[in-house]
């Protein structure tokens, strides 16, 4: 199955868009092996209307009976008297994340049984004629439900990334091409500014480092909101810009790029800092001048001597404030290092389906004098550049990635 939503990805694609609400993305024909054959038909949770294979059922119902005898463990073990603080809390705390699954399992069995009843009473019952057809009506209207109820409970079970709905941190580096990598990986920096401001999230400046031309050579911030990681996750990589530079005086383009890296925001209980395990430093910041700049020792430099990850920090005019934001920025790092360690096998799913995500890896070309944006993963070109750096029409590229993703985990499910 994992093959053939390889080989349906630009049809599949280009069909579910039409259910998604996708907006509108001019796009080259897929290639030849992105051509889905007739049979057989993929399958998404987009379209409701759809039955689910029956394939997928069977492995629903194997889940939902291993999720009520789970739920129904820890009710028995919440109840024990003799359970330790401890014990309660785990149970209590697992119980309460089964229970939505859980009602829809209970909405979905009581349908069951009514369409049971219904099928019954329409092929052995004598009633009238009017009762009859007010009967079947109603047959149909429970097979519709269950199919909802179906597609909700699948959703529910289909494998996710826990980071998701965490709140994230955004890093941006000016890569090859100088002066120009610099100016773009401002612009990307305030393109995510204004996608953040745009889904309702808080986005705060962690730090900058400002080249000559006030471009960025590195800039970090924090985003905080709703599923932050879980949207921005796949924008880690490497975006390429083709424009000519406001230094160019001849008119021609160059071709530059920066990277982009998304990690998911950690607590202080995902991620423990051993004192014996940080080095800290403190100096005098650097930047073009004002209050306390080059006066105090307020920048920060930490480093996790276990891994040599290293942060620096010098945007605020507090040591203590710029320690403060360097330990969140650690943690980050740190905690996407054990996550990828965790989670390998995944990791090489998505990079055969996706892409790694990693920062070597050119993702994004941005081409200013034919106003287009690709994305190299999914194949998707929009001839709106403006409304991109907007952050407008980011949307495009994160939904087609998001289904990508969905595929994947409906491959992974039926596995």
């Amino acid at each position: 199955m994992q093959q053939h939503l390889r080989r349906c990805g630009g049809v599949a694609f280009a069909a579910l868009r039409r259910v998604r609400h996708i907006p509108h993305a001019a796009a080259t024909p897929p290639p030849s092996a992105w051509r889905c054959p007739s049979t057989p038909r993929l399958y998404s949770t987009a379209d409701m209307s759809q039955q689910l294979p029956s394939n997928l059922v069977q492995i629903m119902e194997q889940r939902m009976k291993l999720i009520e005898q789970r739920s129904a463990f820890l009710q028995e073990k919440i109840n024990q008297p003799a359970a330790s603080p401890d014990e309660y809390s785990r149970a209590n705390k697992e119980f309460h994340k089964l229970e939505s699954t859980m009602e829809l399992i209970q909405d979905l069995r009581s349908k069951q049984k009514e369409i049971e009843g219904l099928k019954s009473l329409v092929t052995n019952s004598a009633e009238e004629k009017d009762m009859l057809e007010m009967a079947a009506e109603e047959l149909l209207e429970a097979v519709e439900e269950e199919k909802r109820l179906q597609h909700a409970l699948f959703r529910t079970l289909l494998p996710k990334d826990e980071a998701d709905e965490r709140d994230c941190i955004l890093e941006v580096r000016a890569g090859t091409g100088g002066e120009e990598a610099s100016l773009f990986a401002m612009d990307i920096f305030r393109m995510y500014e204004k996608y953040s401001q745009k889904n309702g999230w808080k986005f705060d400046a962690i730090d900058i480092m400002e080249s000559a031309v006030k471009g960025y050579k590195e800039a970090s911030g924090a985003i905080s909101g709703p599923g932050a990681y879980g949207k921005l996750k796949f924008e880690s990589g490497v975006h390429r810009v083709q424009r000519v530079p406001i230094t160019e005086k001849s008119g021609r383009v160059h071709t530059s790029a920066v990277s982009v890296a998304v990690l998911p925001q950690a607590d202080e209980v995902d991620v423990q800092l051993c004192n014996e395990d940080l080095r800290i430093d403190t100096y005098r910041s650097g930047g073009s001048g004002g209050q306390s700049v080059n006066t105090t020792d307020s920048a920060v430099r930490i480093t996790h001597v276990p891994t040599g990850t290293v942060v620096a920090i010098q945007d605020e005019r507090s040591q203590h404030q710029n320690k403060a934001k360097a330990l969140k920025v650690l943690r980050a790092r740190l905690y996407e290092l054990e996550r990828h360690r965790l989670h390998t096998d995944r990791s090489k799913l998505r990079s055969e389906q996706i892409g790694s995500g990693d920062r070597s890896e050119r993702i994004r070309t941005y081409n200013f004098p034919q106003g287009r944006v690709t994305d190299h993963r999914v194949g998707v070109t929009h001839h709106a550049i403006e409304d991109v750096m907007e952050g407008e029409s980011l949307d495009i590229f994160i939904e087609a990635l998001l289904l990508q993703e969905e595929m994947d985990s409906i491959a992974s499910f039926a596995s």
